[in-house]
């Protein structure tokens, strides 16, 4: 009998506990905010319900839309300004916004697909978009096989794409942006005539009633699509509204010169609550303040491909044993972002221009050097200086550079139409909102 009792009281509060708990997931439900990809299923302004012949679409969303091979850079703060050797740089703090960086450097596979669609539907925009392969031209250098093979041989499919300019990145920046953005369009078009067959009022099915109402014994044709076309001009009127709501690429580009130190930073992990970076790295890669790994599969190792010293290149034989001073670009290990070879291999194209004193001058808030604000180009003598509005900054070591070019703070420019076997190039994406 008292096993009975206690058996009665356990369901009881068994009972008790679930509704309890089924009550709360009740009110926590009734009480969700509104999100992009969970607006809601009525307007908070109007309290109109979505997507009803009458109301507004709301099309599905499940994210900001970055294409493959991107790495995402939660944005923060950093110290620009006074990195490793450079002691004489004033350092300044600024905060960069979240956005998408490539993984690896463009490659040549990448850029051949570029030049493959030119080629058929665009000729004259191919022929400016060939790399300059002369770039690997020396009179007194054995260069020739990359002249006609680096670009075009399969053995080279991953390695980083060279002899590009400036204006050349930016145009493929603009090319990818339309490629990918078609692609998103084709399935942007399908939501949306999925969206507004489940929100279309059936006007068959009202006519036919109608008729029917009208004179029961009529003949209707039930089958006719006459009264219906989901595809006529005013359907794509309304979708051509609608896609400014879709995920569409933001647009790529050259990332910042900002964006660029920021990321090869890599500062995970090293802020405390206070928002007070603790440690400065000096390279993109470890511990940030040394050539070699000091633990792991890679201990006593160098991080990145760069002049070792006067005349060494490679280093010792079977530390690469890839036939190009280039390597390939999952070669060597990625800093804590993801992101290979952001101190080696190849420099890389940002988008500003080149000042001196671009640190000093910039906003301290997504700074960028556009243009000659504060800094005129009327200022250099064109006789006795390179800088003027058509230099542009570009970042990191390449496989011909010694170890200092590999800090982070240290900057070069060159004119945006010139090209060198040492300068390639990734693209960045803005964020969107929420991540």
């Amino acid at each position: 009998m008292q096993y009975l009792y206690h058996f009665k009281y356990t369901k009881n509060v068994l009972s008790l506990t679930f509704i309890l708990i089924c009550s709360c997931l009740t009110v926590a439900c009734s009480d969700s905010k509104p999100t992009s990809s969970n607006p809601g299923k009525k307007s908070t302004i109007t309290g109109k319900p979505f997507n009803t012949p009458e109301g507004f679409e709301v099309l599905p969303y499940s994210g900001q839309e970055v294409g493959p091979g991107m790495r995402y850079v939660a944005g923060g703060s950093m110290i620009i300004g006074g990195y490793g050797d450079d002691i004489n740089s004033v350092k300044r703090e600024i905060t960069v916004t979240s956005f998408y960086l490539k993984a690896t450097p463009v490659t040549n596979i990448e850029w051949q697909e570029y030049l493959d669609d030119l080629q058929k539907n665009d000729p004259d925009k191919y022929k400016a978009a060939v790399p300059d392969d002369s770039v690997w031209k020396r009179d007194l250098g054995y260069n020739d096989s990359y002249i006609n093979n680096y670009r075009k041989h399969a053995s080279f499919r991953q390695y980083p794409v060279v002899g590009v300019s400036w204006s050349q990145a930016v145009e493929f920046c603009d090319w990818l942006t339309k490629q990918v953005n078609d692609e998103l369009a084709k399935k942007s078009s399908k939501k949306r005539k999925t969206n507004s067959k489940s929100t279309q009022p059936n006007k068959k099915r009202k006519k036919t009633e109608a008729s029917t109402q009208a004179d029961p014994d009529a003949d209707v044709d039930t089958d006719s699509t006459a009264d219906v076309d989901p595809d006529d001009d005013a359907d794509d009127d309304a979708d051509d509204d609608a896609i400014s709501q879709d995920s569409f690429i933001a647009g790529y580009r050259l990332p910042t010169e900002a964006e660029w130190d920021y990321a090869a930073m890599s500062m995970v992990g090293t802020q405390d609550p206070d928002f007070v970076q603790s440690t400065q790295r000096v390279y993109p890669w470890g511990d940030g303040l040394s050539l070699r790994a000091n633990e792991g599969p890679w201990e006593g190792k160098y991080l990145a491909n760069f002049k070792r010293s006067k005349g060494s290149y490679k280093g010792v034989p079977g530390e690469s044993s890839c036939g190009a001073p280039t390597t390939y670009v999952y070669q060597y290990p990625p800093n804590d972002l993801g992101l290979y070879d952001m101190g080696g291999n190849v420099s890389e194209w940002v988008y500003d221009i080149y000042r001196p004193l671009s640190y000093e001058v910039s906003e301290d808030f997504n700074p960028v050097r556009r243009d000659d604000t504060l800094d005129p180009e009327s200022d250099y003598d064109p006789t006795h200086s390179l800088i003027n509005n058509k230099a542009r900054v570009y970042k990191g070591a390449s496989w011909k550079d010694c170890a200092y070019w590999a800090q982070i703070g240290t900057r070069r420019y060159l004119d945006q139409d010139a090209c060198t076997a040492t300068i390639g190039f990734r693209y960045a994406i803005t964020s969107m909102g929420e991540k």
